[in-house]
């Protein structure tokens, strides 16, 4: 038995032919360009309306959730031809940007059951019951997210000399080629809630996506971190403002030109679906907390301080340098986080953060949440060494317990995304 449902990259794919196959002509399959591996980026396209909309899925390689939206869009379409036709609209789905990056954090997906930690991750009632409910300890054992300069779906400005990853320019091409109305980035949050993003306001978009996350029990983030210099238009909507930024900048201090930004040169509307995947209550509490300065010293109390007890450690271990291409890919990804907590705190202390309960709760998952990337992907680079797996155990199971972390069904992640993504074809559409 699996210990995860979502399905693998082999599967995916297996899975986009079988329906291709099923239903020849209304749906096609071609590659649009290949990864630095030289893996085959797929594009899924269903129907022949003279109009596109995009969804880019696997942007982030610890994010299979929006492989299996896009594929149950794909599927819906092939059992319901008048859903697709209403919107007049030819429906395209990139099934993964970054395979090489999936090919590494996949081998969570073939995990066991049972690796979790006591009283974690149980499966609840009705479709919860049906599946596995992997767990943190489980996930976080064979993480993987690459480091910030080697994400595809935030190529380098022009000025950074550094190379245009061929993902990169595979995806600008064929926003170039299809000039979508719509364009979805399907994303995955481990640990949280929901939240979208809207490079423009879309009338009624709000309302119905509270609707759509309210129905299937998922919270929303009161107030997400993600786009810092983007208005809140309502709990869990984020909306660029006119004068908004143009470049994407994380604490690395590595900046990008984000392709959902570049779309709009085309009209496009971008929006960026973000689903969780174990979710937290807490996050959408909107009562409003006594002391934000206090809430925000204790997180940055808390990040640094790990990333202080995690630097400790591998220095205990005493020097191994990574040796194998994939060992490297972990490092680097590892060193990076460790490195970035100063520059977050600096963030947060210069925003107006933990206003609200739901928000210091975000800013709470947050401060562990890096250093526990670190430490597992750390641990990965130097063979697994036992005193990681002791730290990366612990932070897992705290994390869990501290803010009653549940696993989401796929089968409401992907409704989520699926349920938002018609809901603002047909309003822009």
């Amino acid at each position: 038995m699996r210990g995860t449902p979502y399905p693998t990259l082999g599967e995916l794919l297996r899975r986009a032919r079988a329906t291709v196959a099923a239903r020849p002509g209304a749906l096609r399959l071609r590659a649009v360009g290949t990864s630095r591996a030289g893996r085959p980026l797929w594009l899924l396209s269903a129907g022949h309306g003279p109009r596109h909309i995009l969804t880019v899925a696997g942007a982030h390689a610890n994010e299979p959730v929006g492989g299996v939206t896009s594929l149950s869009l794909a599927e819906r379409f092939a059992r319901e031809p008048a859903l697709l036709q209403e919107s007049g609209c030819t429906w395209n789905f990139l099934l993964c940007l970054d395979p090489d990056g999936a090919s590494l954090a996949g081998r969570w997906l073939t995990g066991l059951p049972g690796e979790g930690l006591p009283g974690e991750g149980l499966p609840g009632e009705g479709r919860a019951a049906a599946e596995a409910s992997p767990t943190l300890r489980g996930y976080y054992r064979r993480f993987y997210r690459p480091a910030f300069a080697a994400q595809p779906e935030f190529p380098p400005v022009t000025s950074d000399p550094r190379p245009v990853m061929p993902e990169s320019e595979a995806l600008v091409r064929l926003i170039d080629e299809l000039r979508p109305v719509v364009q979805f980035s399907l994303h995955g949050v481990e640990v949280g809630g929901s939240f979208l993003q809207l490079t423009r306001a879309v009338p009624g978009a709000a309302a119905a996506y509270r609707r759509i996350a309210a129905d299937l029990g998922i919270p929303l983030e009161h107030r997400p971190f993600d786009g810092m210099g983007w208005l809140a238009e309502s709990p869990g909507v984020l909306v660029l403002p006119d004068s908004g930024p143009t470049e994407e900048r994380d604490p690395s201090g590595f900046t990008s030109q984000a392709t959902w930004l570049y779309a709009m040169r085309h009209g496009t509307v971008s929006a960026v679906v973000e689903a969780p995947f174990w979710s937290v209550a807490g996050v959408s509490d909107p009562r409003p907390v006594a002391e934000p300065r206090r809430e925000v010293a204790e997180a940055s109390e808390i990040l640094l301080g790990r990333a202080k007890q995690l630097e400790a450690v591998v220095g205990e271990l005493g020097p191994r340098a990574p040796e194998t291409p994939e060992e490297i890919a972990h490092f680097t990804a590892a060193r990076e986080l460790m490195d970035i907590g100063p520059g977050v705190v600096d963030t947060w202390n210069s925003a107006e953060l933990a206003t609200t309960v739901g928000n210091a709760v975000s800013l709470g998952v947050a401060a562990r949440r890096i250093p526990l990337r670190a430490a597992a992907m750390m641990r990965q680079a130097l063979g697994g060494a036992p005193a990681l797996d002791t730290l990366v155990e612990a932070w897992a199971r705290e994390l869990a317990s501290t803010f009653d972390a549940r696993w989401v069904p796929v089968t409401d992640q992907t409704e989520l995304q699926i349920r938002t993504m018609l809901a603002l074809a047909r309003a822009l559409v």
